[in-house]
């Protein structure tokens, strides 16, 4: 049997790796409606939320890589969790989704490592999300999302539409400060050929090994990544980038979460100290959820759904229905709002007293009458 081809599909938070990976599956379904498309994802936080969205999507099979980084201290799962991809969806392809704070030349290596020893998979190539509208922003903090723009085999950029060519351009001029010559596209609003995904047959997967000196400088020296934990090394920790607080809203038969609140939340919530808002809820059938970008009347079937998938990112939301034949995943069901909030450096004390101090994160009862604070708990996990 043929190795089946693995994609690393990386970038920073919020940078749109989900939305490319989501946009891809009809592309396949309609080229070949039999192909089996896998995912491994690696999340913050200890809800999984994207992995349900692509679930919900007509993604064949999806196993999670809860609240760690994949890179360093989840390493040792990467190689069971694609061993049961194989066995149980038997996949023309995986894409391993990483979360936003992975370094791709130490997960390319691991994946390397175990396509050698079992002959069952091949690393096809590396891809790298950047958001124009605020890479330029959030390069400058982030050493990440500097060396996900330079260990990459092709660059995919996002969010361009909403911005001048002169943004383009300096955003292109600071990935080429960082010597990278590789191969770069424009998505269309996170659409992007799969012909062009998928087949890279990256240099840098081929290259990557162990004995590699870029990669010797990448686990080393560049970057001062400790492999057996998070805590005891500098300020160039790829997790000490970001704090990860870990929500849970809990009340009584009947109640919902609190629709005008929750949209207060969403509306406010600065873009230099929250980077990402992520949750799982149950909403009032009556209730109208309307993503950012929305104008107008809400579309007719708005309010058919009660469970949803709530995704934010600089400013910018969509509320995707959790489609009940799928299944939830055991972190988020039977809960009324599982969220994960994923903040800047030194806020996320900031964040919990704002959220314990209530007003944001609330119930309400199905008939309107009002539910209350109900059952909220707000812990920091990273």
């Amino acid at each position: 049997m043929a190795p089946i081809p693995i994609t690393i599909i990386t970038g920073f938070l919020g940078s749109g790796k989900t939305t490319l990976l989501l946009n891809l599956v009809p592309q396949l379904r309609a080229a070949n409606p039999g192909y089996r498309l896998a995912l491994l994802k690696n999340e913050f936080g200890d809800v999984a939320i994207d992995s349900q969205l692509a679930a919900s999507s007509a993604v064949s099979g999806v196993q999670e890589l809860l609240n760690g980084c994949i890179c360093c201290n989840l390493v040792g799962q990467l190689g069971p969790a694609l061993a049961e991809l194989r066995d149980t969806v038997r996949p023309d392809r995986i894409v391993i989704e990483t979360s936003g704070s992975a370094f791709p030349a130490t997960l390319a290596i691991e994946v390397n490592r175990i396509a050698r020893e079992t002959g069952g998979f091949v690393l096809d190539g590396v891809a790298s999300v950047i958001d124009v509208e605020n890479w330029a922003g959030y390069e400058d903090t982030s050493y990440t999302a500097r060396l996900q723009a330079r260990y990459t085999d092709l660059i995919v950029y996002t969010k361009w539409e909403a911005c001048d060519e002169r943004r383009f351009d300096e955003v292109r001029d600071r990935v080429g400060d960082l010597e990278v010559d590789v191969a770069w596209v424009k998505s269309d609003r996170g659409r992007v050929p799969v012909d062009v995904i998928f087949g890279i047959d990256g240099g840098l997967a081929r290259a990557l090994t162990d004995g590699h000196p870029d990669a010797a400088a990448n686990q080393n020296g560049d970057h001062d990544h400790d492999h057996e934990g998070h805590g005891s090394h500098g300020s160039r920790d790829h997790q000490s980038e970001v704090e990860v607080l870990s929500v849970t809203l809990r009340g009584p038969e009947g109640a919902v979460v609190n629709a005008p609140k929750l949209m207060t939340l969403l509306k406010t919530a600065p873009k230099d100290e929250v980077y990402r808002i992520k949750a799982v809820l149950t909403k009032s059938p009556s209730t109208e959820l309307r993503n950012s970008d929305e104008q107008g009347p809400a579309a007719s079937d708005s309010s058919a759904y009660t469970r949803c998938i709530l995704n934010w990112a600089f400013g910018r939301w969509t509320f995707t229905p959790l489609e009940s034949a799928v299944g939830e995943h055991g972190s988020s069901d039977g809960i009324l709002l599982r969220m994960t909030l994923i903040l800047a450096r030194y806020e996320s004390a900031k964040w919990k007293k704002k959220l314990d101090a209530g007003g944001l994160l609330e119930l309400d009862a199905l008939d309107g009458s009002g539910g209350g604070s109900g059952e909220l708990t707000v812990e920091k996990i990273a």
